[in-house]
């Protein structure tokens, strides 16, 4: 999670991976968006993994801002990729509102976007003009019940598992008594005992935090994809968020090779073994 302030108003970023063996990734944080950036390379066009991500950014109505980036390469074709992501869009069954996107040219090493490849400028402003053109401010009720659904976790060694989502409606303060409740119905009371929003690269602590924005909450102990954090007097619950099955399992066993302890520091199984939960904390896929 990133965000840019910019003209008064706050733009969250969530990066995904763009590949279908992250599909668990992409899946969980499509709902915290209200548009995408699709991203292709000025030389390469749509790559196989392209069709993925915007499959499910096209299903869910997102507006789509393509950006050609890369445009600085040599060799770059920045018109023909336009028509190669026209051609997919269409082949993916887009709406007509949908094939009608904005489109900017960038280069993200040189840290310019344009309207036109044959522009000068040097800055980020037109991407940045776009995006709060052309995607929609987040459906949300400032003064409803208080209800976050968490897409994604965190974990950090000194609190614990950190929950992330947009806060869909009301206002959670430090300390307040929330109801948590969980994928299979459950519910436990809990306080929050931190919350944070996302500002340029880094999370910021803060006393209150508001509908429409992306938040991080600390006191919801074991905080899972799909949780609800809502009121205690009204509480609201949305659908569970189903976690894409991993695509592949292994199977770790002690090494029977004749070279096994001469190379590597972290090698013993215990070792492997609280490397991998560590992992599972916060990369729930």
């Amino acid at each position: 999670n990133s965000s840019v302030t910019y003209t008064g108003g706050k733009i969250n970023v969530r990066a995904t991976p763009g590949h279908a063996d992250f599909g668990g990734e992409v899946e969980r944080v499509r709902n915290m968006a209200d548009g995408a950036l699709l991203i292709v390379d000025a030389f390469e066009g749509p790559m196989p993994q392209t069709r993925f991500v915007l499959k499910h950014a096209l299903e869910l109505g997102l507006r789509i801002v393509v950006v050609v980036n890369k445009i600085d390469r040599p060799g770059s074709r920045p018109e023909e990729v336009v028509d190669e992501v026209f051609d997919l869009m269409v082949e993916l069954e887009a709406s007509d509102e949908q094939l009608d996107f904005p489109v900017i040219y960038t280069s993200a090493m040189n840290g310019y976007a344009r309207f036109d490849p044959a522009d000068d400028n040097m800055n980020m402003l037109p991407l940045l003009d776009t995006i709060l053109k052309e995607v929609p401010a987040p459906d949300c009720e400032p003064a409803g019940p208080v209800a976050l659904q968490i897409c994604t976790v965190d974990h950090s060694s000194f609190v614990g598992r950190i929950g992330v989502g947009r806060l869909f409606s009301g206002t959670i303060h430090k300390g307040e008594p929330v109801l948590v409740i969980k994928n299979d119905g459950t519910r436990y009371n809990t306080n929050i005992k931190q919350a944070f929003t996302f500002e340029a690269l880094g999370k910021k602590e803060q006393q209150e935090v508001h509908a429409g924005d992306i938040v991080a909450v600390v006191g919801v102990e074991d905080a899972d994809i799909g949780d609800m954090v809502t009121s205690r007097e009204n509480p609201v619950r949305f659908d569970p968020i189903q976690v894409e099955e991993p695509t592949m399992a292994i199977v770790f066993e002690a090494s029977t090779s004749p070279l096994v302890g001469r190379e590597g520091e972290i090698v013993g199984a215990r070792q492997l073994k609280e490397r991998l939960m560590r992992e599972k904390e916060s990369n729930i896929s």
